[in-house]
């Protein structure tokens, strides 16, 4: 029976008995932290050896015979922007390789924007107004580089295909205050879709009134497969823009922060060849060039893309059971009692949890006092304001598959009985 269709003495019954299993659960004294996608120490073990690839003896040139160990090559050894070009279904051309992290090249790109403007147009800080688009629920450090520089942000609705593009395409053809929009395009964070082809071709035909907006397109998890028979596919958004003559409109951004080490992988920027030219310009000042030795080790260890993908293989052993353990959970106590909706992905590292609206705080806060951490409730939408206190991210890779179970069983009996109060309210 759906919990909205009980009676009082139904749901007042219910909830002494919830309260009882909550101060069980209280009394096991958990410390389980679901707060963020952060790899297991058992996933950071699978690349170790990629520590002995470079050594002493090692010979530290690249293939165009530049000595890694020394100054300069501002955009990366050619085999790393090869390597990174492949991973997100690109060429070398269109690649910039940086330091370990992508929301680093996002930071500065949306600084670069501001301070000093892209390809000649107006510096953001001089316009009396900026906005973003920022497809919800989404990614909340996202959502804190444009908050940061004081930058409007406007919700836009997520469906399975992606983003609403009615929606996106109207608001950018009639405003020319909105400069860009975020976009994780495959196994989005939190839920895990995966942009339709027709959103990608859409999206990449967009008739921005703004001549400097910029789709930020950041491919964090584009070879983060849970299953090697159900994987998600998507269309490369460069050659795509090229195609609708936008070739300047999209920053793609990738990283191996969650194949090899979170710090110290390799990241890159992929975009046309004049916003490369632009970039460079200005990266020239602020740097001599970054970590050529690790781009080499990176090379070196993966060979090519081929060897990417093999090494994924080893993360989704890992990842895949404590997906589905947190999964059977959630099916098994909460399917047909209409508290709660939630993505069932193919990859990437989240979760999305949809609980009844005005719930989602006091479960986060339950869950913790009995002690699991989640990501503070709100978080995945833009000032940490969830309209509906709906939405709740589950981030289940740091736990074992044993312990994604332990503290899934709790979550769903603090959303049983948040629920039940949320409905007692209103009989």
């Amino acid at each position: 029976m759906q919990y909205n269709e009980m009676s009082k003495e139904q749901l007042l019954q219910l909830k002494a008995e919830l309260d009882e299993r909550y101060k069980e659960a209280k009394a096991k004294g958990l410390n389980l932290n679901m707060s963020r996608g952060k790899p297991s120490a058992t996933q950071l073990n699978v690349t170790m050896d990629m520590l002995d690839v470079i050594n002493s003896s090692s010979d530290l040139k690249s293939e165009d015979g530049t000595d890694c160990r020394n100054y300069g090559v501002l955009d990366g050894i050619p085999e790393a922007k090869k390597l990174m070009a492949d991973m997100m279904g690109t060429t070398p051309e269109h690649v910039i390789i940086y330091g370990n992290a992508s929301l680093n090249i996002m930071y500065d790109q949306v600084s670069r924007a501001y301070t000093h403007g892209i390809l000649g147009n107006t510096p953001w800080c001089k316009l009396d107004k900026v906005k973003w688009l920022c497809p919800v629920p989404g990614y909340d450090r996202h959502f804190a580089i444009t908050e940061r520089f004081g930058i409007e942000m406007i919700n836009i609705p997520m469906s399975v295909d992606g983003p609403d593009m009615d929606m996106i395409e109207k608001l950018v053809s009639e405003d020319e205050s909105i400069k860009g929009i975020w976009c994780v395009p495959k196994y989005s964070n939190p839920q895990g879709y995966t942009y339709s082809d027709e959103t990608v071709k859409r999206m990449a035909a967009l008739k921005p009134a703004a001549k400097d907006f910029r789709i930020f397109w950041d491919n964090a998890y584009v070879i983060h497969h849970l299953y090697d028979d159900k994987q998600d596919e998507i269309l490369d958004i460069i050659s795509e823009c090229e195609k609708a003559g936008n070739p300047d409109m999209v920053f793609e951004f990738a990283s191996t922060s969650k194949v090899t080490f979170p710090g110290s992988g390799v990241a890159a920027l992929a975009t046309s060849k004049d916003n490369v030219a632009d970039i460079k310009k200005q990266m020239t000042i602020q740097t001599i060039g970054h970590d050529k030795i690790n781009q080499l080790r990176h090379v070196r260890y993966f060979k090519n893309v081929a060897g990417l993908k093999e090494h994924m293989k080893k993360h989704a052993e890992f990842m895949r059971p404590k997906f589905e353990a947190t999964l059977k959970v959630l099916e098994d106590e909460l399917t047909g009692l209409g508290i709660g909706t939630w993505s069932e992905p193919r990859g990437g590292y989240f979760i999305s949890f949809d609980a009844m609206e005005g719930c989602a705080k006091a479960i986060v806060a339950k869950c913790k006092e009995a002690g699991v951490i989640l990501t503070n409730a709100g978080a995945t939408f833009p000032y940490g304001k969830d309209p509906k206190d709906s939405n709740i991210r589950i981030a289940p890779s740091f736990p074992t598959p044993e312990e994604m179970s332990e503290a899934a069983e709790l979550f769903v009996l603090c959303t049983k009985l948040v629920s039940v109060e949320k409905l007692l309210e209103q009989k």
